[in-house]
C-alpha cells in the first residue's frame, strides 16, 4: 500500500475544510487493524511558508515539483480564495498526473473551481458549490450534464465535495482510500453528524 498523502498549502487555503481528514490519515486511531497511518506531506508552490485562511502560518514539507506520484496514495487539494489564478497551474497539473496513473485526488470547494477551468471536470461525475457559478467562473468548465448537487461525489480517484460538506468529503476519502472498516466509518460519521454518545460507543466497538 502506497504510505504518502501529499495535502496542497497554500495563501488562503481553507484549513477546516481538510481539518478531520487529514487528522483521521496521519493518526490512524481508527485504521483497520495491521494498517499503519498514512503519511501527510504538505505541498507549498515552493518552501515558502504559507498562512492559511484561518491565520496558521505552515511551512510546506515539499514543493510542487518534488511530489512523486508514484508514491502517492492521494492528493488533497483544500478551498481557498485563488484557485482560479495561474499561480496554482503547476498543482493542478500534478492533479491530471494523478488521476492519469490512477492516484486518488480529492477537491473541495475553491479547489473544484480550479479542477473546472483545467477541464478535469468536463467528463467526470462531480460537485461543488454551485452550478451556476462554476460555469460563470470557469469558462473552460463544459462539464454540466456529469454536475451532481450532492454534498460530495466520487467518481473512480477522482473526488469533489462542497466547500459545506467537509464531513461528506472526509467519508468519501477515508472510502476510497480504505483505511477504515465500513462499521467503523458509519460509527463516525454518525457521531460528527449527529453528536450522540451512542455512536462513539459504537465507533470504538468497530476497532476492537
Amino acid at each position: 500500500m502506497k504510505s504518502t498523502v501529499y495535502l496542497y498549502v497554500f495563501d488562503t487555503m481553507a484549513d477546516w475544510e481538510v481539518g478531520y481528514l487529514s487528522a483521521e490519515l496521519n493518526s490512524g486511531r481508527y485504521y483497520k487493524k495491521g494498517l499503519s497511518p498514512l503519511k501527510v506531506v504538505t505541498v507549498g508552490i515552493d518552501k515558502t511558508p504559507v498562512i492559511t485562511m484561518g491565520g496558521v502560518k505552515i511551512l510546506p514539507d515539499i514543493e510542487h515539483d518534488e511530489c512523486i506520484v508514484e508514491d502517492a496514495a492521494a492528493l488533497i487539494l483544500p478551498g481557498g480564495n485563488t484557485w482560479i489564478e495561474p499561480i496554482h497551474s503547476p498543482i493542478l497539473k500534478k492533479a491530471e498526473e494523478c488521476l492519469q496513473k490512477e492516484v486518488i485526488v480529492g477537491a473541495i470547494c475553491g479547489a473544484t473551481l480550479g479542477l473546472a477551468e483545467s477541464g478535469m471536470l468536463n467528463k467526470r461525475w462531480h460537485t461543488s458549490n454551485d452550478l451556476g457559478f462554476l460555469k460563470i467562473t470557469c469558462p473552460n468548465y463544459a462539464g454540466e450534464k456529469y454536475y451532481k448537487q450532492e454534498p460530495a461525489v466520487t467518481d473512480g480517484n477522482l473526488i469533489t465535495a462542497s466547500g459545506t460538506a467537509s464531513l461528506e468529503f472526509t467519508v468519501h476519502m477515508l472510502r476510497r482510500l480504505d483505511v477504515f472498516s465500513l462499521q467503523t466509518l458509519d460509527s463516525w460519521y454518525n457521531l460528527y453528524q449527529t453528536h450522540e454518545s451512542k455512536y462513539f460507543n459504537e465507533l470504538i466497538n468497530s476497532i476492537q
